[in-house]
């Protein structure tokens, strides 16, 4: 069974969901620290003047909670977010579709940062038929006071995984000769070049999956999701 566990993110670049597509059970962090300046809750779109940033605004809180523990802002304005996509987009090719899965994402009423993250998550392995079983870390039971490598090697000795698959930042964390004595087989994915047309423009790589499905169908995105090297 091969296994990969990453943080939440909202509507991240495709390579997120290429490690998802990689594994037969994909483990999303809720019970882990929510980084300020991370991706968690953010990430990147195209439009008329480059690339932005958009993002889904928490309520102040200790910095020192997980990301299961934080909570959506009142002032988020779901469907400012959405016209601002509406907008970006509406010419692109894949608009009709990809737009009302951007809507019934945001549009997603939970206001548990990690619930919104999860489900957002789903929406697009559904949309792009990805099968993957995804699992929520804090339902495995394990010791979670375990951290870095120890945790991971809990997790795939629960799951009984003999392969785990962590993104290719990961090469200097991990062990490949411990991982082996326990019996499992580590990988690491890298994401090999990704490009397509932009409204004719200079290529402006890595933006959110929602851009990736503006310019692209289910099925080329799907073909995408195998563009990687594993080593």
């Amino acid at each position: 069974m091969k296994l990969a566990i990453m943080q939440p993110y909202f509507l991240p670049y495709i390579g997120y969901f290429q490690l998802i597509n990689a594994a037969d059970i994909f483990i999303v962090y809720d019970n882990i620290k929510y980084t300020k300046k991370g991706w968690i809750n953010r990430n990147r779109y195209l439009c008329s003047s480059g690339e932005a940033v958009f993002t889904v605004p928490l309520k102040k809180d200790s910095d020192e909670k997980s990301v299961v523990e934080r909570q959506i802002a009142e002032s988020f304005d779901r469907k400012k977010m959405f016209l601002r996509f509406r907008e970006a987009y509406r010419k692109a090719p894949c608009f009709s579709s990809t737009i009302q899965l951007v809507e019934s994402v945001i549009n997603y009423s939970n206001d548990n940062l990690f619930a919104f993250i999860r489900y957002s998550i789903g929406c697009v392995c559904t949309h792009l038929a990805i099968p993957t079983r995804l699992v929520t870390s804090s339902e495995v039971p394990i010791d979670h006071s375990l951290k870095a490598e120890d945790k991971v090697l809990a997790l795939c000795r629960e799951l009984k995984a003999d392969r785990y698959i962590n993104a290719i930042g990961g090469v200097e964390l991990y062990s490949k000769e411990r991982f082996a004595r326990e019996g499992i087989e580590l990988k690491f994915i890298k994401s090999d070049p990704v490009e397509y047309r932009q409204f004719g423009n200079p290529f402006v790589p890595w933006l959110s999956i929602v851009d990736c499905l503006m310019f692209n169908s289910v099925s080329e995105v799907r073909e995408m999701l195998h563009k990687v090297t594993f080593v």
